[in-house]
Parts: C-alpha cells; sequence; structure tokens
C-alpha cells in the first residue's frame, strides 16, 4: 500500500510569509510552500521595516516565521506546525 503525499488544496487570495535572510525555519517554510506549489509572497522584514513592524503587529513578536493567509496568522514555526496550520485552513474552506 503506497501513501500518498496529502494535497494541499487551500486557495488563498492573499498568502503572506514573513522572513528574515539567513533565518533556517523560514527557508523550511518557503520550502514546504514551494514543495506544495503554493503561491505566496515572501516578505523580507530585515529590508522592510514597515514589513518588521506589520509582523509584530500581526503576531506580536519579533520572531519569524510569520504566515498570514487571510488574516490567520501562524508565528515562529517550523513545518509540523505550518502542516497542521494549513490542514485546519483546508478544512474551513471545505465548509464554506
Amino acid at each position: 500500500m503506497s501513501l500518498s503525499p496529502p494535497l494541499y488544496t487551500v486557495k488563498e487570495k492573499r498568502i503572506r510569509l514573513y522572513i528574515k535572510p539567513y533565518c533556517g525555519w523560514c527557508d523550511k517554510a518557503m520550502r514546504w510552500l514551494d514543495e506544495r506549489g503554493i503561491e505566496y509572497e515572501p516578505v523580507d522584514v530585515i529590508a522592510d521595516e514597515t514589513a518588521f513592524d506589520e509582523m509584530i503587529r500581526l503576531s506580536g513578536q519579533e520572531l519569524a516565521p510569520v504566515i498570514d493567509v487571510n488574516g490567520e496568522i501562524l508565528a515562529d514555526f517550523g513545518p509540523d506546525l505550518l502542516a497542521n496550520f494549513w490542514q485546519k485552513m483546508e478544512k474551513r474552506n471545505a465548509r464554506v
């Protein structure tokens, strides 16, 4: 019996990923999204002070990565937490 990876079908209008250069967790988050063909806007909070302030306002902290999926926020996470967050988003969208 072969287990295929789950399909990630959340089609959100806006996905922003707040990142910092040389951040291992940020690299893992981008890789996770890229591997699943999920389109997102990477936002470098070190290069953009306004984006850094926005990330703090959204997440309540200075740690990255932070992902914003249409106002649903997940902050300071690794791939497992991102997968769980994404599954919850899929379930919410399935009910709509």
